[in-house]
């Protein structure tokens, strides 16, 4: 990583208060709490709220959680699988060993986050807003990122195979260590791209290239 990325300010190795949670309303607030081996599901509610919570084991599925705010959140070993985090605001948060297949971040903004050994095939941050983001060691096949803004973010040994990154400038970013065989992308939004003499192959169609 090459931008100093706040950690959260919450220690994952401190006994918080256990939380269970039944069902979730609109504007529900939760803090200081650790929610753990839980399967959260069929839930539907905006603006809900987490800030210094540690989530281990938690499985969400069939849920609707626009507008979720995390705030010095820990994931660990989570399943948010296809769930709707759309307008989500995500500061100071870690995403580790996660699955986040499908899962909708669109319009979603994300400040000091973390994604470590994270399955994000096919997940949807369309219009996100990215500053202070390291995706490592994770996978990202197919993942939308159109008309995404990108600000001191990288990408660390990551699968990007097929991702849609067309309409989002990638100026200065390094996919060097990137393994992907293509991409979705315009011509003019790889100006100062980073990438390997290898994955230069990949964009030369753009161009209009025939290597032989």
């Amino acid at each position: 990583m090459k931008h100093k990325i706040d950690p959260p300010k919450i220690a994952d190795n401190i006994a918080l208060p256990p939380q269970e949670i039944f069902s979730l309303q609109t504007k529900d607030e939760f803090s200081f709490c650790s929610i753990n081996d839980q399967f959260i599901d069929s839930q539907e509610a905006g603006k809900v709220s987490f800030e210094k919570v540690l989530f281990r084991n938690v499985t969400i599925t069939e849920s609707s959680l626009s507008g979720i705010e995390l705030t010095d959140v820990i994931f660990e070993r989570c399943d948010l699988s296809n769930v709707n985090f759309s307008d989500a605001f995500v500061h100071r948060t870690e995403f580790r060993n996660c699955k986040l297949i499908g899962t909708d971040f669109t319009r979603g903004r994300f400040q000091n986050v973390l994604f470590t050994d994270c399955i994000g095939d096919y997940a949807t941050f369309r219009f996100a807003n990215f500053k202070q983001v390291a995706y490592v060691d994770s996978s990202l096949i197919g993942a939308d990122y159109y008309q995404s803004v990108l600000q001191k973010i990288s990408f660390n040994r990551c699968n990007l195979d097929q991702a849609m990154l067309s309409g989002t400038k990638l100026n200065g970013i390094d996919l060097s260590d990137c393994e992907f065989s293509g991409l979705h992308v315009e011509i003019e939004d790889l100006y100062g791209c980073i990438i390997s003499a290898q994955q230069a192959a990949s964009f030369a169609g753009l161009l209009g290239l025939v290597i032989k």
